[in-house]
């Protein structure tokens, strides 16, 4: 008996534990919750100007940024330039049956652009899934100059795949230009606002990714320069119907919920008590089938 309650003390200890530590990841998810974004550079939001405030921005910060567009259809059946100068439909990149990862970028852009396909990179670099197998890469320029040039297209895909260093994936990765048609109606589509800004002589644009279920349909938004490689994996597992991804992954994306005000995963602690909450069970119980077979008596054959 003396045995039984110690193990019994252990058992509480070990609960006690398991839920200090739950308390303390619901603290850091409502953290992150209450995150917020301040420049319209990385934000979320849309900075559409209130009339007669002005909050200090450039008149063309002003106008841009990126709307969600959750559950719409890209489309597909636009025409672009790959990065071999060949004429294809948009359409024809997701007759794979992988989701797709798209940034919407123009090659010539002197930094902010740069910064999301580097940020997306390294992100890949963090995941387990592979281009060209798990997903597609799709970069879109969004500069109409661009399509007379496919050139910059070549370049920048043969850099970025050279920068990922992964063999095999060269498949996965697709540059495209398009004329300006083409363009609106895809930043049409995925909310995507952007402007011309004559001093500069540069696109004022914010910065993020989508990513879009092998259909087309856009499913996630991470916003900003640099992308948790653990929400572009799960993005990607949900987006393609958890076809893809481990037994790991599911039992992890079941413990984490994305949050589309802030474009990032979120630790769900509802989902996270009922597992610790249902292995604790099976614990006990397990404790004490042991210890009753321990206690148990043999039977006596001779009577």
């Amino acid at each position: 008996m003396r045995r039984f309650f110690s193990n019994k003390e252990v058992i509480l200890r070990l609960a006690a534990i398991l839920l200090f530590a739950v308390a303390s990841f619901s603290g850091n998810a409502e953290a992150q919750k209450n995150e917020h974004y301040n420049s319209p550079l990385y934000s979320p939001r849309y900075y559409e100007p209130s009339a007669g405030v002005s909050n200090g921005l450039p008149d063309q910060l002003q106008r841009v940024g990126i709307e969600q567009r959750l559950g719409e259809q890209l489309p597909l059946d636009t025409r672009f330039k790959d990065e071999d100068g060949k004429d294809i439909a948009l359409g024809d990149l997701f007759k794979s049956g992988r989701p797709v990862i798209l940034a919407l970028v123009y090659y010539e852009c002197p930094m902010l652009c740069n910064q999301v396909l580097n940020g997306l990179s390294g992100s890949m670099k963090g995941i387990s899934l592979d281009p060209g197998k798990d997903y597609d890469v799709v970069a879109i320029s969004f500069d109409a100059r661009e399509n007379d040039k496919p050139g910059l297209a070549a370049n920048k895909r043969a850099s970025y795949i050279e920068r990922f260093g992964r063999k095999g994936t060269e498949g996965g990765w697709h540059f495209l230009t398009g004329d300006q048609a083409s363009i609106d109606a895809v930043t049409k589509a995925v909310g995507f606002k952007y402007e011309w800004d004559d001093k500069s002589n540069q696109f004022a644009h914010a910065s993020g990714i989508m990513i879009t279920t092998p259909e087309g349909k856009l499913s996630h938004y991470f916003y900003g320069i640099d992308y948790a490689p653990k929400d572009v994996k799960f993005g990607l597992i949900e987006a393609a119907d958890k076809k893809i991804g481990g037994v790991s992954d599911q039992l992890l994306l079941y413990c984490y919920h994305y949050d589309p005000a802030t474009g990032k995963y979120g630790f769900a602690i509802l989902n996270v008590m009922r597992l610790v909450s249902i292995a604790m069970l099976i614990g006990m119980a397990a404790t004490g089938f042991v210890f009753w077979r321990r206690n148990k008596k043999p039977v006596d054959s001779g009577q």
